[in-house]
């Protein structure tokens, strides 16, 4: 298949976030931004982040008892 080439701007900290992820996954950097494209114009990362959304709604309880439990100083009960 044929590439084509584009250009765009971002800023600084974008663009090291970018070349950072892409070395992480073993890609170039077109290939990390074509992964994502493809990746949201199939729906996979709504999908992701419906499922994501599905699970803190359905355990957030589990979660909140965490944090209480952090925040509780160690040692101290309740009389």
């Amino acid at each position: 298949m044929a590439k084509t080439q584009l250009g765009a701007r971002v800023d600084e900290d974008v663009a090291e976030l970018a070349r950072k992820r892409a070395a992480d996954l073993g890609l170039s950097i077109g290939d990390y931004l074509a992964r994502l494209v493809q990746d949201d114009t199939s729906g996979l990362r709504a999908r992701a982040v419906d499922a994501a959304a599905r699970f803190l709604a359905e355990h957030q309880s589990v979660f909140d008892e965490a944090e209480q439990a952090q925040q509780t100083p160690g040692g101290a009960c309740a009389a």
